[in-house]
């Protein structure tokens, strides 16, 4: 029997996904909360560019969900994750950025059907259904109590990601918030694609203090990590020196960023275990005055 996917959030990683599932024969929907965007899109389908490469799907874009879904992929913006009204008893993926959002999942759907994660595709959005794969990157992801993992990986692998399953999907989200930390708001502030960020002494430096700040206050929260976090988020940068950040896409369409979810939840659990974090505030700031201009 054919398998049945929802992407939820047509940005840049939501088109990737939701391309990649379609192509390998996948029955995919891509859910959007704009009706106008959505008759748009089915109509003019998901265009994903390559590096040599050029992928063209046509899928169906929609507003609702679906009977008989296999599993959901959440790729909204995490500012977004408390308003969807998702369907009951269905296994719920999310890859979002930032902190709190398996949370809020489980809230709403019970933790038993909630898969969380994170991946480090990278993805730049062009236009309208229209996105360029910069890098390829691990998906990584785990179940928050007992949702069953066999199917989703099975899906994820079949549309061409390399998936892992992790037993400690909490690990998995705190390790990509605090690198995001690190090099999304500098590179949202100063205007420059990742790889920048290594250039110069004083940006370089600054993104290892974030980092830091992060994985402490990552450990009050009783995470530990058998590795370097500095060291992988300077290696990202690297990876994906070309890459634009979504924050600094969002800053760049004068959109919302994601800087509450990552930069904030920090602060705020920094706050709450009596631990400072005073570049992440600085930074945190700087990044919401931009986004009042």
């Amino acid at each position: 029997m054919t398998k049945k996917v929802a992407v939820i959030g047509p940005g840049a990683l939501g088109c990737l996904f939701a391309a990649r599932f379609a192509h390998c024969g996948i029955r995919t929907w891509l859910i959007d909360y704009l009706p106008e965007r959505a008759a748009m899109l089915t109509k003019t389908g998901i265009t994903v560019e390559g590096t040599t490469t050029l992928q063209r799907e046509q899928l169906t874009v929609t507003t609702s969900f679906p009977a008989g879904l296999d599993l959901i992929v959440v790729l909204t913006k995490a500012y977004a994750t408390g308003g969807l009204a998702l369907p009951p008893d269905t296994p719920v993926l999310t890859l979002q950025n930032g902190l709190g959002n398996a949370e809020k999942l489980a809230l709403m759907v019970g933790s038993a059907n909630v898969l969380a994660g994170a991946t480090s595709e990278a993805v730049t959005w062009l236009d309208v259904g229209c996105v360029r794969h910069v890098a390829p990157g691990a998906t990584i992801f785990g179940a928050w109590t007992t949702c069953d993992t066999d199917t989703p990986m099975f899906l994820l692998q079949k549309a061409g990601f390399d998936a892992a399953v992790t037993e400690a999907p909490g690990s998995v989200i705190w390790e990509k918030a605090a690198i995001n930390a690190g090099i999304n708001p500098l590179t949202a502030l100063l205007n420059v694609p990742n790889g920048v960020l290594l250039q110069r002494q004083e940006t370089r430096q600054l993104m290892r203090d974030l980092v830091v700040e992060a994985t402490k206050v990552a450990g009050a929260e009783g995470y530990r990590f058998g590795h370097s976090l500095v060291e992988r988020a300077e290696q990202v940068c690297e990876n994906t020196r070309d890459n634009i950040s979504s924050m600094l896409q969002d800053v760049r369409k004068g959109k919302r960023t994601e800087i509450e979810a990552i930069s904030g939840e920090i602060l705020r659990r920094g706050q709450e275990a009596l631990l400072p974090t005073p570049r992440t505030r600085v930074v945190y700031q700087l990044v919401r005055a931009l986004e009042r201009v």
